[in-house]
């Protein structure tokens, strides 16, 4: 028995329009499937909530056969999280490679994005010779962007 595979990552949103936007407008993430209101039985069972609607969105993320999924609560009503700074335990992140981070930065800046720092070089490591920053989507959740060397 072992892992075999990463099928998607989920995010659980405030507002499915301005995720949307936020992933589809700016990132330019495609909509896969979108499932207005979840309220099957084997669903609340997974999710542990006997009571669980969901508005479901599957995104793909462009480049890569990996998708990110969003839900938005309508029943129960979530309290929203403090997911940064990105030291809290049970924070996480994803990250997105980038043709020019610089333009995505003055883009997403331009958009009324909200930023944890520039766009910096990493002069060590592992990722030496890339670019990279973080950032937040509309829910808060930390997002980093990288371009790679060269």
């Amino acid at each position: 028995m072992t892992i075999i595979g990463a099928l998607h990552t989920g995010y659980t949103v405030r507002d499915m329009a301005a995720s949307l936007a936020f992933y589809c407008g700016l990132l330019g993430f495609r909509l896969i499937s979108e499932r207005p209101e979840i309220t099957a039985q084997f669903f609340r069972d997974i999710v542990g909530m006997p009571d669980a609607v969901v508005h479901a969105v599957l995104l793909e993320i462009p480049g890569t056969s990996h998708t990110l999924e969003l839900f938005e609560y309508k029943v129960p009503k979530g309290v929203p999280q403090t997911l940064t700074p990105t030291c809290n335990p049970g924070s996480a992140h994803l990250c997105y490679q980038v043709d020019d981070l610089n333009a995505m930065y003055e883009q997403l800046k331009a958009a009324g994005c909200e930023f944890t720092s520039a766009p910096h070089f990493i002069d060590s490591g592992p990722s030496a010779g890339a670019w990279s920053l973080y950032m937040k989507d509309p829910n808060g959740a930390p997002i980093e962007l990288q371009q790679k060397p060269g």
